[in-house]
């Protein structure tokens, strides 16, 4: 257990970052005995962190009080051996509330995503999410995708503002992404952090890296954590071998079959864990589940990519 800031903490880029699945029961229910499970694996198996009830782990199908229920029970699950950052979003007044929840439950920094639904200007997210950093002591990652695409002046405000650590960049714009990292290091120079948080990141790694952005979310680390500690190895240690491996048998192909279905980054991660044999149950409305025949191709592929790494010994 240590004590050091979570921005040290994160920076230390000992492994994957774990975006947990959420489990539920046959009722549907959340069953927190599984996902306590699911917790202790990826933490015992070298992940950095673990980021709870964020979108791999559905936070939009969860309740208030599922969500305080799911935060605690990752916090006990990691004993302090890794951060837990739980997911805050919503409107601001509900964003405040999901905050105050996480610190209440000890987590030990938010992951705030966009504001539901609406298209909001600059000056309204700046607001938005200085209030979200102020609603609770705990340090915030500012998620920017779908309508919380930010101007480089904005992450300069971001990062002026007392409790926001970092941006991760759900966009995949690396023109933006260099300018904001620019503007930062120029206008408000510190330790701002900058995570990857495409869907399988893996994929883009590589340009991400080039920018100086090493922090990255891994989804196939919830079912394939050898898979993913071995690419996040290789990309530390300069091994273009084995990457290019990896990604031409296993990261590349997950990629394409991600893309057979709207919501495939999430339901299509899950099917993942059952297969690995763990029952996290299905997906919650409006996801649903992958096709039978996508799932037979997740098995073969999760089979192949273990025969890689058997390959490499």
């Amino acid at each position: 257990m240590t004590s050091a800031p979570l921005a040290a903490r994160l920076n230390i880029p000992s492994g994957p970052l774990f975006f947990p699945v959420t489990a539920y029961g046959p009722d549907g229910s959340v069953d927190l005995d599984t996902y306590r499970a699911h917790v202790r694996r990826g933490v015992e198996a070298g992940a950095a962190a673990v980021f709870a009830c964020c979108g791999t782990g559905e936070f939009h199908a969860l309740t208030p009080e599922e969500f305080e229920a799911c935060v605690r029970v990752a916090v006990e699950a990691a004993e302090g051996r890794v951060p837990v950052v739980a997911g805050a979003g919503y409107g601001t007044a509900l964003a405040v509330r999901y905050a105050r929840l996480a610190e209440a439950a000890g987590a030990d920094g938010l992951l705030a995503m966009p504001p539901y639904l609406v298209v909001a200007g600059q000056e309204g997210l700046l607001r938005h999410y200085r209030e979200v950093a102020a609603a609770a002591s705990l340090p915030v990652v500012v998620y920017q995708r779908d309508n919380a695409v930010f101007t480089p002046e904005t992450v300069v405000g971001l990062a002026r503002t007392d409790g926001i650590i970092g941006l991760k960049d759900g966009l995949g714009d690396l023109d933006l992404m260099q300018r904001i990292i620019s503007a930062v290091r120029t206008e408000a120079p510190g330790d701002f952090l900058y995570f990857n948080g495409l869907p399988t990141a893996e994929q883009t790694q590589l340009a991400y890296r080039a920018l100086g952005v090493t922090l990255y979310s891994s989804a196939v680390f919830c079912f394939a954590p050898e898979l993913a500690l071995a690419f996040h190895q290789a990309l530390r240690t300069g091994d273009d071998r084995t990457v290019e491996k990896l990604l031409d048998g296993f990261f590349r192909p997950f990629v394409e079959l991600r893309t057979q279905g709207r919501g495939y980054a999430v339901a299509l991660v899950k099917a993942g864990v059952r297969l690995r044999g763990l029952d996290v149950g299905e997906v919650r409305p409006p996801l649903h589940e992958p096709a039978g025949d996508h799932v037979k191709q997740l098995a073969e592929l999760i089979e192949h990519g273990y025969a890689l790494l058997e390959e490499a010994k």
